[in-house]
């Protein structure tokens, strides 16, 4: 198989090969390590690799739908036991932590037949909507190099489109999957809060806002993942409602006919562009050709307040964490970014009075989100605001880090996020990617679908928002989206 016929097939058509004899795990092991020996120099999508343990694995007896499929994983709590992971964190990788246990997402992945041989390139503690951290450097984007993949999933999101692998490990805490997604091109589904598992190491993240799956070229790819791990695990908090069939099945029946809202306004007020504005209105005439009904409308929901609340949450988690990993571990100043040391000072001085309302809202969300899916079947919105950022674009302007700095010094960075100033912050943080947090507050399913590439070549996905639990409905219709405006084809345009 020469890499021209390895890109014509998804990770399923490339287990099938497998299972058929057609071709050895460590044959398209070889096609995948020569294509990332050739671009990931220019894409630094991948940060760490793991060539002998793949190597290894493709010599045993795989099974599993994905079986002798190459296959990466995100280098943020992903963890393969005996190996590196850095959470894109300077001071992780100076250590050069190694955990002890896997992540019970990677064994159920590996339950599956793939083939791991690298960890991907994230944003540190995958805090940010770009993938740039200064432990591994910028992350390109395959259709435009000059243009960032996104985060935090922006290494795999790179990897995939990029033509490394045909899927890979993906996380989503505020848009982690669907942004990458939607700035390189690929299907990418957040699924319902405890869908897929957290354990060893913790019951959920955030609250059940962060959830892990994998960025795909096709919808069958993460619908068979899907399958492969949904469920929980013995420390997940409660036990999520499971399929009364394989979501690999269910997609191969089209979906009956969806009202569906949409909404191209910011829910926080900032720019839309025009490209995102487009997108959503040639979804909407795709949608109608299909027999939906497609209505404009929002839920009743204070974006703004949405937001806040997320940032709340977001940047006090982020503090908890960090104090952690400095009780735990030994760490220096230039250890962490200047960013995440002033988001965690920031969170460090939210009140328990404060971060109880804030989670008190959330429910006010779940509760105002219901409600709208009582006339609604779904809600489609434009994924991130505009095409992928250019690398550099997306940043703390040079002239505020020494005021960063000095404030840090003093103990009163926090000072930073008080009054209207926290306006001006949220606005800065999410301007790029306004509309991904609704689902991760609210535990819904969400996800981000490629159906539009402007002028430049340069792609932006279509978001779709379903019920608690009902991925079903999403994979359903994202099928009879990729059917009827096929996308797989597109990824032979990309030259690098």
């Amino acid at each position: 198989m020469n890499y021209q016929e390895y890109l014509s097939y998804d990770g399923l058509g490339l287990a099938e090969l497998v299972a058929k004899k057609e071709i050895h795990a460590s044959e398209l092991l070889n096609i995948a390590l020569e294509r990332s020996n050739q671009v990931n120099p220019e894409l630094n999508a991948i940060v760490i690799p793991m060539h002998d343990y793949a190597l290894k694995r493709t010599e045993t007896n795989l099974s599993g739908p994905f079986a002798g499929v190459p296959f990466l994983v995100k280098d943020l709590f992903q963890e393969y036991a005996g190996y590196p992971t850095s959470y894109g964190c300077t001071g992780f990788k100076r250590i050069g932590y190694i955990p002890d246990t896997n992540a019970e997402i990677v064994n159920r992945w590996e339950k599956s037949g793939i083939v791991t041989f690298g960890r991907t390139n994230t944003p540190e503690f995958g805090i940010k909507g770009i993938t740039e951290p200064d432990a591994w450097g910028s992350c390109k984007n395959p259709w435009n190099l000059a243009h960032n993949s996104g985060g935090s999933s922006g290494g795999s999101a790179s990897a995939v489109a990029g033509g490394i692998v045909p899927i890979a490990g993906a996380g989503d805490g505020g848009g982690s999957i669907r942004i990458p997604a939607s700035y390189c091109g690929l299907f990418g589904l957040k699924p319902s809060r405890g869908r897929t598992p957290w354990g060893p190491q913790m019951s959920e993240a955030m609250h059940g806002a962060a959830i892990q799956h994998v960025l795909t070229k096709t919808v069958r790819d993460s619908a068979a993942m899907l399958d492969a791990t949904h469920g929980e695990d013995h420390h997940s908090m409660f036990k999520i409602e499971r399929p009364h069939t394989h979501y690999l099945e269910i997609i191969q029946q089209p979906p009956k006919k969806l009202k569906i809202a949409f909404n191209t306004k910011s829910p926080i007020g900032t720019k839309i562009s025009k490209d995102a504005v487009q997108a959503i209105n040639q979804t909407v005439k795709l949608l109608e050709s299909l027999g939906h009904e497609v209505i404009e409308d929002h839920p009743a929901i204070d974006g703004m307040q949405l937001a806040k609340d997320f940032i709340t949450t977001w940047f006090s988690q982020f503090s908890y964490m960090l104090e952690e990993i400095r009780r735990q571990y030994p760490s220096k100043s230039t250890d962490f970014e200047l960013d995440s040391l002033v988001l965690s000072a920031f969170g460090a001085k939210t009140m328990a009075i404060e971060y109880i309302q804030n989670l008190n809202n959330w429910g006010i969300y779940v509760s105002q989100m219901n409600h709208f899916f009582d006339r609604y079947d779904l809600y489609l919105t434009p994924a991130t605001a505009s095409v992928a950022p250019h690398n550099g674009e997306v940043k703390t302007p040079a002239w505020q880090k020494p005021i960063m700095k000095a404030l840090l010094g003093m103990g009163k960075a926090h000072l930073l996020a008080q009054g209207k100033l926290i306006d001006q912050i949220v606005k800065e943080n999410l301007k790029w990617v306004p509309f991904t947090q609704l689902s991760n507050i609210t535990g819904l399913p969400a996800m981000s679908v490629p159906l539009y590439w402007n002028e430049q070549n340069l792609p932006l996905g279509s978001q779709f928002i379903a019920p608690f639990a009902r991925e079903d409905l999403l994979l359903q219709l994202a099928a009879q989206l990729e059917e009827a405006q096929p996308w797989f084809d597109r990824y032979k345009d990309i030259q690098i």
